[in-house]
């Protein structure tokens, strides 16, 4: 397999969505940005393979991070034997991991270093996962804000920081806001769309025993976790004042986009931002604790999202009537 399908029809198969995104980026972005994505993706498949034990997991979520830092790939076959996937983008992923890391040593080495480190934090945050939640029977929750927001930071929130060095060392205009600026944005972004996730998924969560609204908050609220599918409206307190830190996020995330000036990057950064807004508004209408429907954008929100994309890539009067549109609706929703 050539490079070029490890970039084009591999990602496709794991990801269409974001394939779509990575296909309108600049084309010297593509490659760190496409195989960081595969590699964080292939972590976690890592990380969810559950018919291999925990042990097992942890071990080659480990060694992963570490052919990722070294260049070196020895034990690469005992992950690609022990870690099988059901998923075929994800089988094939898995299958030529391998090649995926001679690519990453093909690439620059400020490119390296940067794919190095976000991989290294977002490895640690799906290692903290497995380590919380898999040894334990019942539902098991994060135990304050500090482990919520910590594992935002370290699965979506570093991703945020890396997209914005990533793309300013490859495009100085990048911006017209300073760096520091710009990757705290962009780490409160990332962090926003986890959030929005994590509130969707809530569910589907505990029913795997896992809770990642604070247990404290949960018990001043009057409410334990493994109470939480039987009583979900006693922890509506919890889950909206989480839910307007996802606002909070994604307001920043709007601010990041505002200070954009390629207008390809405007566009990959406005289709989530977009889609986020709508899947708030959602959760706003039907609490998916509260309700047995299950929370998804439709395909003609997206439809419209990919229509909205074109005047916002070359406009931030456009984008600033967007967000006065979605604040209105979220107002409306709570």
């Amino acid at each position: 397999m050539k490079t070029a399908d490890l970039g084009g029809p591999l990602l496709a198969s794991v990801s269409r969505s974001f394939y779509l995104t990575i296909r309108i980026l600049p084309r010297n972005l593509r490659a760190p940005i496409g195989l960081a994505y595969l590699l964080a993706r292939a972590s976690d498949t890592i990380a969810d393979t559950a018919d291999a034990p925990a042990a097992v997991r942890l071990k080659y979520l480990a060694d992963f991070d570490t052919m990722i830092r070294t260049g070196m790939s020895a034990g690469i076959a005992g992950l690609q034997r022990d870690i099988r996937p059901t998923a075929p983008g994800e089988v094939r992923l898995i299958a030529v991991l391998d090649r995926c890391l001679a690519w990453l040593e093909t690439l620059p080495e400020s490119d390296r270093r940067e794919i190095a480190a976000v991989m290294e934090k977002i490895i640690r945050g799906q290692t903290l996962d497995l380590q919380r939640f898999e040894k334990s029977e019942g539902i098991t929750a994060l135990q304050t804000a500090a482990e919520l927001d910590e594992y935002t930071y370290l699965v979506a929130g570093c991703v945020g920081e890396f997209w914005t060095r990533i793309c300013l060392q490859h495009l100085p205009r990048y911006a017209t806001i300073d760096a520091a600026e710009l990757a705290r944005l962009g780490a409160n972004y990332g962090k926003g769309l986890q959030l929005v996730n994590i509130l969707r998924d809530a569910p589907a969560d505990l029913r795997d025993g896992r809770c990642y609204l604070p247990a404290d908050e949960l018990r001043a609220a009057g409410i334990d976790p493994a109470s939480l599918l039987r009583k979900p409206a006693a922890a509506r307190p919890v889950f909206d004042r989480w839910k307007q830190r996802a606002h909070e996020h994604l307001r920043d995330g709007f601010r990041y986009l505002h200070a954009l000036r390629p207008a390809r990057l405007r566009v990959g950064c406005f289709l989530p931002w977009f889609l986020g807004q709508e899947t708030l508004r959602l959760i706003g209408e039907r609490p998916p604790l509260e309700s047995t429907e299950k929370i998804k954008v439709p395909r003609s929100t997206v439809r419209r999202a990919l229509l909205l994309a074109l005047p916002v890539a070359f406009s931030n009067r456009a984008l600033d009537a967007l967000a006065t549109s979605a604040g209105k609706n979220s107002a409306a929703s709570r």
